[in-house]
């Protein structure tokens, strides 16, 4: 589910866009491409605060994710990105969260998303 063209465009810089829903509308933060680590077809992020989302997915744990590279081949050209649907938690011990610890030592915790789909846009 996670090609390598996926992969490719985590290896390089970019700006990870991460919506859950809340209240009334949906919620977006941001993190770094270089940040996701990839573990058994897991997508992991470090939290560093991301309150708004962590109280979102106590109530609904599906989630969006997009990422992009202009540095990887797209469908049609340089550039390409990535929308990734699936159902994430938060964890704050554990594997997942050791492995975002020991790279991220300013973690509090880690976003484990369990991918469910990943088409790439462009």
């Amino acid at each position: 589910m996670l090609n390598q063209t996926l992969l490719d465009v985590l290896s390089h810089e970019g700006v990870v866009a991460i919506v859950t829903q809340g209240e009334n509308e949906p919620h977006v933060v941001n993190s770094w491409n270089s940040y996701v680590q990839v573990v058994d077809e897991k997508v992991i992020i470090p939290v560093g605060t991301m309150v708004e989302t962590e109280k979102n997915l106590k109530k609904n744990t599906k989630l969006q994710l997009t990422c992009g590279s202009r540095e990887v081949q797209g469908l049609q050209y340089m550039g390409t990105g990535f929308l990734i649907t699936g159902q994430a938690i938060m964890e704050t011990s554990g594997s997942s969260f050791d492995l975002i610890h020991s790279k991220f030592p300013w973690a509090r915790a880690a976003l484990v998303v369990t991918v469910e789909s990943a088409k790439q846009t462009l």
